[in-house]
C-alpha cells in the first residue's frame, strides 16, 4: 500500500479545471502503449466460492532479451497502484512515467541492457489486465460489482501462468515494494524453483492488525461514495464517479506513507496561501497537499480496482494453510534481500526483522535512512539502488 510515483509531489499552479472521469482505467481501444498482451483463460481462485475467474487477460511489457540458457531473467513486481509501466516515458497509453524508472533501465541496477526484465499489471488490475473495469464475458459490460474477491496467491497464480507463456525456466530474482515485496516472499513458497533469489522491500510476512486498521476505512470511503453506486458505475458521466470516496481513501493511504517528521517539518500548521482554515473555510498546507494526491490518483485509476486491490493486501498471510509463518517461511532456501525504511511506519522495521529472522536466505535486514517514511523507497533511490547491485553482484 504504497505511493508508486513521486514526481510533482507538490500542488501546482492550478490551470482551468480537467473533469475526473468515472474512471480512468485502460479500457479496450485504448492506445495500448507498450503493453503486451497474453490471454490465460480460466484462473483458478483460492477465496472465492465460484472457483475461478474466467477469460484472464494479462498486459505486460518486456525490456531486454532472454538469454539462450534463461538465466537472466527478472521479474519486478508492482505495488497498489503501479502496473506494467515499470520504466520507461508516459505518453500515449501510458499515464505517468515508469514507476521505478530509477531502478529498471540501461545503465541501472535491474540494467535492460544485461537482463530480460518483466512487469505485469496484476490481475484486479486496471491497466490492461482482467479487473473490475474489464468486460464481463458473458455479456460485455464491465464486471463492476460482479468482480470476485482475489488473494496475492491468486495474483501469484497468473504470474506464473505468464512465465510458462514467456518460456522462462525461472527467474534470476523477483522483487518489487510493498504489494511487490508480498508477491515476492508468496513466489518463493508457491513455486520453489521458479525463482533463485527474491528482494523484498517495505513489506510483512502477513498483514498486521494496525495495517488492516488503517485499511478499513479507506474501503469505507469509497463504499460510502453515493457515486461508487455498489461498484457499477463505469456509465457515469465525466465527474460522476466516485472519486470523491478514492480521493479520501488516498488521502488516508498517503498519510501512512510519509513520516510524522516529514509532514511536520514540510507542512507545520501553515495555511494554504491565502486561506484561513480557523473559521474562514479556508485549508491547513498539508490538507492541499493530500488533496493534491487524491486528485492526481482519480485521473489515473479506478477505484473497484483500488478495493480488490487492498482487499488482496489485507489477505496477505504468508502462513495461512501453510503451519504458520515460520514454517513456510523456513522452507524457502534461496538468497533474500530484506529491505526496510527506518521511518517507515506502515511497514516498520520489526517487519523486516522477522522476515530476516526466518528466512535462511537473508543475511540481516538492509534499513535505508529516510525522513520521508514508506515512500522513502522511492525518494531514496542512491541507497535502494546501492543494496540491490550488491545482492546481484552476488548471486552465483
Amino acid at each position: 500500500m504504497d505511493d508508486d510515483e513521486i514526481e510533482s509531489d507538490e500542488p501546482p499552479e492550478a490551470p482551468e479545471r480537467v473533469p475526473i472521469p468515472a474512471s480512468a482505467a485502460w479500457r479496450e481501444g485504448d492506445d495500448p502503449g507498450r503493453r503486451q498482451f497474453f490471454d490465460l483463460g480460466d484462473l483458478p481462485l483460492e477465496a472465492d466460492p465460484s472457483g475461478v475467474l474466467p477469460g484472464v487477460r494479462i498486459a505486460y511489457e518486456t525490456w531486454g532479451e532472454l538469454n539462450p540458457d534463461g538465466g537472466n531473467a527478472v521479474y519486478v513486481a508492482h505495488a497498489l497502484t503501479g502496473d506494467s509501466h515499470a520504466t520507461g516515458p508516459a505518453g500515449t497509453g501510458h499515464h505517468t512515467g515508469g514507476w521505478w524508472i530509477s531502478m529498471v533501465g540501461p545503465g541501472r541496477p535491474i540494467d535492460t541492457d544485461r537482463y530480460f526484465v518483466v512487469c505485469a499489471n496484476v490481475i484486479g488490475g486496471c491497466q490492461g489486465t482482467t479487473g473490475p473495469s474489464s468486460p464481463h464475458p458473458e455479456d460485455g459490460r464491465p464486471w463492476g460489482s460482479r468482480f470476485p474477491y482475489l488473494t496475492i496467491r491468486d495474483m501469484v497464480r497468473a504470474e506464473i501462468a505468464l512465465t510458462d507463456r514467456l518460456g522462462v525456466e525461472s527467474w534470476r530474482l523477483v522483487l518489487g515494494p510493498s504489494l511487490g515485496g508480498m508477491r515476492a516472499l508468496e513466489w518463493a513458497v508457491m513455486a520453489p524453483g521458479r525463482v533463485r533469489a527474491i528482494a523484498v522491500e517495505g513489506a510483512a510476512a502477513a498483514s498486521t492488525a494496525d495495517q488492516i486498521a488503517w485499511a478499513t476505512p479507506q474501503l469505507a470511503a469509497i463504499r460510502a461514495d453515493p457515486r461508487f453506486r455498489g461498484g457499477d458505475y463505469y456509465d457515469a458521466a465525466d465527474d460522476e464517479g466516485p472519486h470523491i470516496g478514492m480521493g479520501i481513501a488516498r488521502m488516508i493511504a498517503h498519510s501512512t506513507y510519509r513520516s510524522e517528521g516529514e509532514l511536520n517539518a514540510r507542512f507545520g500548521r501553515d495555511f494554504q496561501e491565502g486561506e484561513n482554515p480557523l473559521g474562514g473555510g479556508g485549508r491547513f498546507a498539508v490538507a492541499s497537499y493530500l488533496e493534491h494526491h487524491a486528485d492526481k490518483l482519480a485521473r489515473r485509476f479506478d477505484a473497484n480496482t483500488y478495493l480488490r486491490l487492498v482487499e488482496a493486501i489485507l489477505s496477505h498471510d504468508i502462513g495461512r494453510g501453510r503451519g504458520g509463518v515460520e514454517a513456510a517461511l523456513s522452507g524457502v532456501d534461496i538468497p533474500a534481500l530484506i529491505l526496510a525504511v527506518d521511518s517507515d511506519r506502515l511497514y516498520p522495521v520489526s517487519n523486516a526483522v522477522l522476515l530476516d529472522q526466518h528466512l535462511r536466505g537473508s543475511d540481516g535486514v538492509k534499513v535505508v535512512h529516510s525522513d520521508v517514511g514508506h515512500d522513502g523507497f522511492l525518494v531514496e533511490s542512491g541507497q535502494v539502488n546501492a543494496h540491490v547491485v550488491e545482492f546481484l553482484e552476488g548471486l552465483s
